[in-house]
Order: C-alpha cells, then sequence, then structure tokens
C-alpha cells in the first residue's frame, strides 16, 4: 500500500487531504503537534481507520528524522504551520519557529532520507500572500515575492528554502501557492466560519475596514485533490499555483452568508455587518494564474463559490459540536469573535 506522510493533519486542510487520501486507498501517517490549530475532532471520523495512524511531534523536533526512516513514505505533504496574519502580528517569534526552522528540519530530516530512497517526493504548501499586493491582473509562478506580515515573510522564506534544496542537494521537491482556503473543519479565527459561528450564535459579523479587501477563494476539497494530482505528476523542483481564478470582496462574502442563513435557520437581531477597524500592513487584493496547473496536470476546481458556501455552512449547522471542542481563550478577540 502507498504510504505517506501528512504534517499538521490535524489542522483544516491537513485533516481534509488526510480524508482525501484514505478514500484513495493511501496509508497515512499524521504528525502534528497539537497546538491551539489542531483539532481532533477534525480526524474522528477516520481515527480508527487501520490506514491511519497519528504520531504527537514539532517539524522542528530532530525526531521526525527517525519517524521518516521507521515509515518509509513514497511521499510526504507539509502542511505544518502558523498560518493566521493576526497572531503573527502579535508574536512573529512562533512563525518564524514552525514556519522556518521547521521547514529547514524537514528538509535536513528528508535530505537524507531521499538519498536511500529513490522514489520519495516532498510537496511543501504554502500561500498566495508570499507575492503581496496584487492590484491589478494574476500572478504566475514566476512573479516576485513580496510578503507584507510576518506570517508570509515565514512563507516565503520557507517556499525559498525548499527551492534552494533542490538546487543544491537534489532533493525531489515541489512547492505549492494556494489561494484561500475554506470548507469543513476550518478553525473559526478564520472569515467565513467566524462569520458563521457569529451568524450561529447571533453576534455581528465584523468586517475589516470598509469590506472591500479582495480574496481568492477555493474549496478545501478542490485544493487537496490538486495536491494529489501535484504529488502524483508534478515536475520536480517547480513551483504550481493552486487557485480558482475568482475573487470576492470579503463585504459580498457576509452578504452571501447571511443570504444562505435565511434559508436554513432564524437569525437573531444581532447578525448585522459591523465594520472594524483594520488590520495593520492589510493587503488589499491577492490573485493567483492557476493556468499552469490547469493546462499541465489537468486540473481544474470542481466547486462553484456558492455551492462551496452552502455545504460550509451546513457542516457547521451540522456539526455546533466543533466550536465547543475549542478553547474559546484560544480565539483571538481583535477578530471580532467576542468571546464572552
Amino acid at each position: 500500500m502507498k504510504k505517506v506522510i501528512v504534517t499538521g493533519g490535524l489542522g483544516f486542510i491537513g485533516s481534509n487531504l488526510i480524508e482525501l487520501l484514505l478514500k484513495k486507498n493511501f496509508k497515512v501517517l499524521n504528525i502534528d503537534k497539537n497546538t491551539y490549530s489542531s483539532n481532533f475532532y477534525n480526524v474522528r471520523e477516520f481515527k480508527r481507520n487501520r490506514n491511519y495512524s497519528f504520531i504527537k511531534c514539532d517539524i522542528a523536533n530532530k525526531k521526525i528524522s527517525k519517524i521518516i526512516s521507521k515509515f518509509k513514505p513514497i511521499g510526504i505533504f507539509n502542511l505544518a504551520a502558523e498560518t493566521h496574519v493576526d497572531r503573527s502580528i502579535d508574536n512573529p517569534e512562533n512563525f518564524i519557529k514552525s514556519n522556518i526552522f521547521g521547514v529547514y528540519n524537514i528538509l535536513e530530516c528528508f535530505k537524507n532520507y531521499s538519498k536511500k530512497n529513490k522514489k520519495t517526493k516532498l510537496i511543501h504548501i504554502s500561500t498566495d500572500e508570499v507575492y503581496g499586493d496584487i492590484l491589478f491582473g494574476r500572478t504566475k509562478e514566476n512573479y516576485p515575492y513580496n510578503p507584507s506580515s510576518p506570517y508570509a515573510a515565514s512563507k516565503a522564506s520557507s517556499d525559498h528554502l525548499v527551492s534552494s534544496y533542490v538546487r543544491t542537494y537534489k532533493i525531489p521537491a515541489i512547492v505549492t501557492n494556494c489561494s484561500n482556503n475554506y470548507g469543513p473543519k476550518q478553525h473559526p479565527e478564520k472569515l467565513i466560519p467566524k462569520l458563521i459561528y457569529n451568524i450561529l450564535t447571533n453576534k455581528s459579523l465584523p468586517i475589516y475596514g470598509k469590506g472591500t479587501n479582495s480574496r481568492e477563494w477555493i474549496y478545501v476539497e478542490d485544493h487537496c485533490e490538486a495536491l494529489i494530482q501535484i504529488f502524483k505528476n508534478g515536475k520536480i523542483g517547480s513551483f504550481y499555483n493552486i487557485g480558482s481564478n475568482k475573487n470576492l470582496i470579503n463585504l459580498d462574502i457576509s452578504k452571501k452568508l447571511i443570504k444562505i442563513a435565511k434559508t436554513k435557520i432564524k437569525i437573531g437581531k444581532n447578525v448585522k455587518i459591523e465594520f472594524v477597524k483594520d488590520r495593520p500592513g492589510h493587503d488589499i487584493r491577492y490573485a493567483l494564474n492557476s493556468n499552469k496547473l490547469i493546462k499541465e496536470l489537468k486540473w481544474k476546481p470542481k466547486t462553484s463559490f456558492e455551492t462551496g458556501l452552502i455545504k460550509t455552512f451546513d457542516w457547521y449547522l451540522n456539526n455546533v459540536n466543533y466550536f465547543s471542542s475549542l478553547n474559546k481563550k484560544d480565539i483571538l478577540k481583535r477578530i471580532g469573535l467576542n468571546i464572552r
């Protein structure tokens, strides 16, 4: 059976990727250090699957080398990372440790492992935020990096590290840069689940600035399908953008969610849009050109934003215990959840 490692598999994208890999008959080892954004609720459906296993470990820990050697994977999907921009502004140190030193350790361990295991690959998952503000057009993979936040800078650093190891040490690795994900199991410090949580709990919907910040959105399952396709057929040393090629502003997303909610529940009187103080250094627009992936590997997203948003709302509506599984004190007040 094909064996792969997913780091950060208790998180949002990682747990969705594991679910898809298991459906495709992979044997999966989940490595996660179980931080605030990790959640065992995300893996409850397959935690007893005989093809799934879990090890608690930080990717910056030297033990990773022994874990990889013992499991003998044909691939590693590195999703372990600190990811929230607001948190990186409050405390950049954690992002430097995880997203740079952690990736360095993974690369060192993988460098040694891949010398003896020629048919293995490392897929390093990154973000569109490394490109910075894109006011016009869409960025191709050769667009210069211009990160705005400590989070984006730490991810840009990790991307460059991976690329340098490919060139210097000839490791078999690929970097992917994805647009904003949404879907089931996402921590409610992020925009869409945060808004859904507030709708379900009769709270106002906080929107930064005037709500005109534009993001490109992709349903998480489509992203995971792209990652598996890149793992199978992607070119070693390549960078691949993964996106939907469609953008929406934050204000429109909140309006769409209210409209969906009204068809499913009776919303409270406090559910209304509230404009809040903008995030420091907030990028105006991200936009990827994913034509390389579409043309080379024949991938394209299957889920429209409207369909994905309904599926996402339904998941949170049917999994209200997900919110109670979180440590509410860990959720940033700055992003407007107003935990009381």
